[in-house]
Formats: structure tokens, C-alpha cells, sequence
């Protein structure tokens, strides 16, 4: 088998920020060397919705994403979310972000607006032909209002940038007959479908929960594929709480109120996010502590 596009195993990065809710560059490199270094991360994704991409600016992205590729670019795979409802936008930051050194595009589907499906598919061309760069589709119709239809997804992968799918459709039907008909690595985009994903055709996680997860998480992908389907399970459903536990409010919130937990703060959400209930945040806690993340 092929190696994936971006790896087996990459984490959609928070996005760290200071007392006063202005970018923390020197937290930003510390986590990303952590979440390589210490976790295990083939890659890491900045500036997708769990690094609160709608709050940051083109500016803010810029900076973060080269302290990022400078910090730890040398052994991960560097993924940029590049994904809005406005095409020349995501034009702008895909074009942004192959200059600033990425190795690859995350693309979600145009949100709010609704479009048909030829106007999905015209916006992720568009945007694959922007730049010379991988790209990968984010499938999430329950955030997007759209789902990419499975024979959307056909015709998107006979584009050559078109490289990969990060797939939280929950649709595993759908999925596999998308991985039957064309070479896109699929990337489960819900943490917990990963193991499941992984048995009709998938490649890895874009993963929340791997902040924390990430050494048990990518023994588990390596179980599989070494053919210990017992293993793998193992630790799956070891893991599940972590994996499921991480969405109990949006995900960004539960990172970050899990890191303090950790003795890794890197500030809070900004508005409208704002810090995770302090219900949630606990119970979270109680969970990372109760589980074997070595």
C-alpha cells in the first residue's frame, strides 16, 4: 500500500492566544513541537475550525501557519485550512499559504450559502488549481449545511491535486464506495469512526481528540495495519470516551480546557466561543485522567 498524502496521523491544531486574545506564537511552536515530537503527529493541520479559523485573520493565519512550518516543518506534514464560503478567498489564503511553505491544502465545503453541487465542485477546482499544491476536501455536512455527494467526490478525484477526502460524514456506505471507485485517501474526520474508516479503505485521522490521544491513537492505526485487528480494537475502545468526549461542546473548547488541565494552557476561545462549561470542562478532565494516554 501507498503512503497517504499527509501521513497517517495529524492533528487539527488549536489555535493559542494570550491574555489579551492577541496570537501566542511562542505557545503556537511549543504545541506544535509537542503534539511531533511528544504525541507522535505525522502532521498537523493550522487554521481549521478547531484552531478557530472564523476568528483569525488573514493576517493571523499567515503568521501562525510560518512560525509553524518553521517550528516543526522539517518533520511533519504542514497542512493549511484554506476553506471558505467565498471562492476567491480561499483562492487568496491557498496561494497565501503555498508561498509561507505548506504541503498541502485543506479545503471544507462552502458553508452557510447552500451552493449545488456543481458549485462545490466548482469551488474546490478552482481552488485546486490555485496552487501547486495536494489538496484535501473536508466533507462535514452537519457544520457546511452541504454534503459533497458521492458522485461529487468521483469526479473531484480525476483532478490531480485532489488528493484526499478528511471525511466527517458519518456516512461509511457512502464513503466506501468513494474509496472503491477512486485512489483519494480518506482521513476520518471524527475521531471516533477512525478504527471503522480504516476497515473499508481509510488511511488515518485528522484527529481533536489527538491532542491528547496521540501516542495510543497511532498504535492503534499501526495495529491495523500490522494486521492486529484485536489489538486495534483494543484500543479503540479504550480510547472511545477521549474520542467521543472531546465533541461534548465544540471541540476547540474542549482541547483548550483539557490542555489547562494538562499544565499546557494556551488561552481561551475567542468570542463567540468563549471557555467550554465548567460541567463539560470536568468532566473531560476526569476522562484524560482516567485513561492510559502512554
Amino acid at each position: 500500500m501507498d503512503e497517504p498524502v499527509f501521513g497517517r496521523m495529524l492533528t487539527a491544531m488549536v489555535t493559542p492566544f494570550d491574555d489579551q486574545g492577541k496570537l501566542d506564537l511562542s505557545t503556537a511552536r511549543r504545541l506544535a513541537c509537542h503534539l511531533v515530537d511528544e504525541l507522535g503527529n505525522d502532521g498537523l493541520l493550522i487554521s481549521g475550525t478547531t484552531g478557530e479559523s472564523p476568528t483569525t485573520s488573514d493576517a493571523e493565519k499567515r503568521e501562525l501557519l510560518a512560525a509553524v512550518v518553521a517550528e516543526v516543518g522539517d518533520r511533519a506534514t504542514i497542512v493549511a485550512g484554506v476553506g471558505t464560503n467565498d471562492t476567491a478567498h480561499s483562492i487568496e489564503l491557498a496561494r497565501q499559504a503555498e508561498q509561507i511553505g505548506a504541503d498541502g491544502l485543506l479545503v471544507v465545503t462552502p458553508y452557510y450559502s447552500l451552493p449545488p453541487q456543481q458549485g462545490i465542485i466548482d469551488h474546490f477546482v478552482a481552488v485546486a488549481d490555485a496552487t501547486s499544491l495536494p489538496v484535501a476536501l473536508y466533507d462535514i455536512p452537519h457544520r457546511a449545511g452541504r454534503a459533497i455527494e458521492t458522485e461529487s467526490l468521483i469526479t473531484l478525484a480525476q483532478h490531480p491535486r485532489i488528493r484526499a477526502v478528511k471525511d466527517a460524514k458519518k456516512d461509511l456506505d457512502a464513503s466506501s464506495q468513494v474509496m472503491a471507485a477512486t485512489d483519494l485517501d480518506f482521513y476520518a474526520g471524527d475521531d471516533a469512526i477512525t478504527l471503522p474508516l480504516l476497515s473499508i479503505g481509510g488511511v488515518g485521522v485528522v484527529g481533536t481528540s489527538t491532542h491528547f490521544t496521540g501516542r495510543p491513537a497511532k498504535r492503534m492505526i499501526q495495529a491495523f495495519l500490522a494486521g492486529d485487528l484485536a489489538g486495534a480494537l483494543r484500543l479503540h475502545r479504550a480510547l472511545l470516551p477521549i474520542f467521543t468526549g472531546v465533541f461534548a461542546t465544540q471541540g476547540c473548547l474542549m482541547v483548550k480546557a483539557g490542555l489547562a488541565h494538562e499544565g499546557l494552557p494556551v488561552g481561551r476561545c475567542r468570542a463567540p466561543l468563549g471557555e467550554a462549561p465548567a460541567e463539560l470542562a470536568e468532566h473531560f478532565a476526569r476522562l484524560l485522567d482516567a485513561a492510559d494516554l502512554n
